[in-house]
């Protein structure tokens, strides 16, 4: 289903749809209040939405979606012009899958419904009149699993574990030689000490853990990736997201709507 004011946005997404043999565009809307019934009526799997919408904007549709039944709720991807980090993070909140910024990649929103879709299927090659689309950088694939699992943009601590997977993926042996190596090299980078590094790193953690987003970070990469049981050390949380980030940029997403 795709909520969007634009009328030329929504003709553009349901043509470009409607050349997908794996998805099926049930409704369109263009007006906030329209979108929890809409979602009653045709219950989709991927609800794509802007936030800036008439009489109702996103937020507030995001909030009453929150109160439908689990069965009818549909995965959100937040598709706006609005990249504010605050707007972000309450998207996030209130259960949002993804928040992707206009301008954006036709392929790329594609292969996020079909990732959070749930079924892995094969995911062909996009047939788009401007060729390939760029890959999504592991900074970006960073951040959105980071914003999923609940880690605030602004504490400390989101820096320096986003910086510390990066070192990672460069290097992986950096893993190895954590306190000698990985948290010095931040420090210096962000002009701390590695004991303060440390512990953000770890509040970091605790935060996302408190917010218990796991399950639907599971969700997203098919397998259990995190366990609520089971916190896992600052060495293991990074070596566990870069070793799903490095796979990730490896092989092409996969699902089916």
């Amino acid at each position: 289903m795709l909520a969007d004011d634009n009328q030329s946005i929504l003709r553009l997404l349901t043509d470009y749809f409607s050349r997908k043999a794996d998805i099926e565009v049930v409704a369109t809307v263009s007006d906030g209040t329209e979108i929890a019934d809409a979602v009653r009526e045709s219950r989709p799997n991927i609800l794509v939405m802007d936030i800036i919408m008439p009489r109702r904007d996103g937020f507030m549709a995001l909030e009453e979606l929150s109160e439908m039944e689990e069965e009818l709720r549909p995965k959100v991807i937040v598709l706006t012009g609005l990249a504010r980090d605050d707007f972000i993070m309450r998207a996030i909140q209130l259960g949002a899958s993804y928040y992707m910024v206009k301008p954006f990649d036709m392929h790329l929103l594609y292969s996020r419904i079909l990732e959070i879709a749930g079924e892995p299927v094969a995911v062909a090659a996009d047939s788009t009149p401007d060729g390939a689309a760029p890959e999504e950088s592991a900074d970006q694939r960073i951040t959105n699993l980071f914003l999923t699992l609940g880690i605030p943009a602004h504490i400390k601590g989101y820096q320096y574990l986003r910086e510390a997977v990066l070192m990672v993926l460069d290097n992986r042996d950096v893993i190895n030689r954590i306190t000698k190596e990985l948290y010095p090299g931040i420090a210096r980078r962000f002009d701390t000490s590695a004991s303060k590094v440390e512990r953000a790193m770890r509040h970091a953690i605790e935060v996302a853990w408190s917010r218990g987003r796991l399950d639907t970070v599971n969700h997203m990469y098919g397998c259990k990736v995190f366990d609520a049981m089971d916190k896992p050390t600052n060495g293991e949380f990074i070596s566990c997201v870069a070793e799903k980030i490095g796979r990730q940029g490896r092989q092409p997403p996969a699902a089916a709507v």
